[in-house]
């Protein structure tokens, strides 16, 4: 029987398993989530089907798009009339608002499915405008720009919002629109405010919807505002357990605030999830935000352990599937991330500089081992190597810009700045060096990182710091690190440096409470334990 009314159904714990799974999604299928939040969201489709579709929208919620699109042809195979399934699987062909890439394949799958929605005679006014909305998303893609289809959406997504306002759903998806277009230097924050605040007030009346927690993480997910979706954070992977994101997106929040046994806690559970599920890309993910914080608490060699993994399973990175909530280029990204990480973070220079690169389609993953190259080089005595590897992230900076992906542009000259003044400082041009290490901390300070890392491979404003150790400006080098603490607290190097160099500049109480501070960060490192840490530990209380 076909409802004229849309019904509203839930989707929790009770909900039965999807009966049947497209075979191209079959490989993230073999163990079908059920606890995934709840989820009501009415639409005209058979009543038969609601609760499957209410599924579907849950996945999708937590980023599981290829999952979301299993749940939205099940519902199309016993209800061929619903024009909305063809909307969620339009909605999951655009993947992670926050990944950036969407390969062609990927584009023109989700313009079918928009074009499929349209001709399948949505029944209702709210239903159409949802379709019309979604379909910007794809128009004219081979000649639109990605940044004007993202506004157009958005403006869409407010019409749909503000002329259906009993939806909560599309409050809630409108919200996401929003924060979606924030630009990463817009330091007011004013998307992410609005975002954040359409979703707080939805809150209290869908305690357990996955959206609702998950994108306050997302729309609160830069350092002044991080402290506010530390209740989002704890409720996200509580609501919906079964979803590799749901347990990895908490530590977003994690890693702003310093917390970082909670953000490896969540992020094993994230990676057992998404192993279970072939989930190669969102593994890697929650591995490089996992390896980042045991390196933060000296416990490297869990973080070790994780290195030698991570080829096997990068071998697993799917380009044009659907997906889970990291696409193909996080996976790129962990797989050169965590191994520069691992070395930096240690002050291993020789081991950063030995780093294999390798090449993917995508410039800026490959971009993270040149600089760690370039970086140890030349902090290791050897600025004619390190310049070979400066002159690779011009390059592939320049070919960023030339593909328009001013971002990553953006960010890899970052890093080509900051391995320039090593090189310089190393040929005896200090001055050049902290000039130019200074450039490249005011661009960091003027951008906000991507979804896609949990923090710079290093900070260019904390390297700032440790050249000025080095150049006995203890003074100086101890603003440096205090600033880049107030962006990304309670890191490693920070509080050492900090230490360091308040205790070189005569700062005694300064320097004490520094090193206390990391002391007992750091209570659980590995034994033997780092020398910086074996120092700390001998300094007077």
């Amino acid at each position: 029987m076909r409802s004229s009314i849309a019904l509203i159904s839930t989707v929790g714990i009770a909900v039965l398993a999807a009966a049947g799974a497209e075979a191209q999604h079959q490989h993230e299928s073999a163990a079908v989530p059920q606890r995934l939040g709840t989820v009501q969201f009415a639409t005209s489709c058979d009543t038969a089907v609601q609760a499957e579709y209410n599924r579907g929208v849950a996945l999708l919620h937590s980023f599981w798009f290829s999952a979301a699109i299993d749940s939205f042809n099940t519902v199309l195979a016993k209800d061929p009339g619903c024009a909305m399934a063809h909307w969620g699987i339009a909605m999951s062909w655009w993947g992670n608002p926050y990944g950036g890439f969407r390969s062609p394949a990927a584009l023109a799958s989700g313009r079918t499915a928009a074009d499929k929605a349209r001709t399948a005679s949505p029944k209702t006014p709210r239903e159409r405008d949802y379709i019309a909305a979604v379909a910007q998303l794809y128009k004219d893609f081979e000649t639109v720009d990605q940044r004007s289809r993202i506004l157009a959406y958005e403006r869409a997504m407010e019409q749909v919002a503000a002329q259906h306002s009993s939806d909560p759903e599309a409050r809630i998806f409108y919200a996401l629109a929003v924060d979606q277009a924030a630009l990463p230097t817009d330091r007011t924050y004013a998307n992410k405010l609005k975002a954040g605040a359409i979703l707080e007030k939805e809150l209290p009346a869908q305690p357990d919807h996955p959206g609702v927690t998950h994108y306050i993480i997302h729309s609160y997910d830069v350092p002044s505002l991080a402290p506010r979706a530390l209740d989002a954070a704890r409720r996200y992977s509580k609501i919906a357990p079964d979803a590799p994101h749901a347990l990895h997106m908490p530590s977003h929040t994690f890693t702003r605030v310093g917390y970082w046994d909670e953000s490896i806690e969540t992020n094993v559970a994230s990676a057992a999830s998404a192993r279970k599920h072939n989930a190669a890309s969102e593994e890697l993910h929650a591995l490089d935000y996992q390896v980042y914080a045991y390196l933060q608490l000296a416990q490297d060699a869990a973080a070790k352990k994780v290195l030698a993994v991570i080829p096997s399973i990068g071998d697993r990175i799917r380009v044009n599937d659907a997906g889970n909530a990291a696409p193909a280029p996080a996976g790129f990204y962990a797989l050169a991330a965590i191994p520069a990480r691992h070395a930096l973070e240690r002050h291993a220079w020789r081991e950063a500089a030995a780093l294999e690169p390798r090449e993917t389609p995508f410039p800026w993953t490959d971009a993270v081992t040149y600089f760690a190259r370039a970086l140890g080089a030349a902090r290791s005595g050897n600025p004619a190597a390190a310049s070979k590897d400066v002159d690779k992230l011009a390059a592939l900076s320049a070919a960023l810009e030339a593909k328009n992906e001013g971002y990553w542009a953006g960010q890899v000259d970052i890093q080509r700045r900051v391995a320039a003044a090593w090189v310089a400082f190393a040929e005896g041009r200090q001055d050049d060096g902290l000039a130019m290490l200074r450039e490249a901390a005011a661009m960091e300070d003027a951008t906000e990182k991507s979804a896609v890392t949990p923090g710079p491979i290093t900070p260019a404003r904390e390297q700032l710091g440790e050249m000025l150790l080095e150049a006995k400006r203890p003074a100086d080098a101890l603003e440096a690190f205090e600033q880049t603490m107030k962006e990304e607290p309670n890191r490693f190097r920070g509080l050492h440096g900090a230490a360091m160099a308040a205790e070189a500049a005569g700062d005694a109480p300064k320097s004490r409470t520094y090193y206390a501070r990391l002391v007992e960060m750091c209570r659980n490192a590995d034994t033997p334990v780092r020398p910086e840490l074996q120092a700390a530990r001998g300094k007077p209380d």
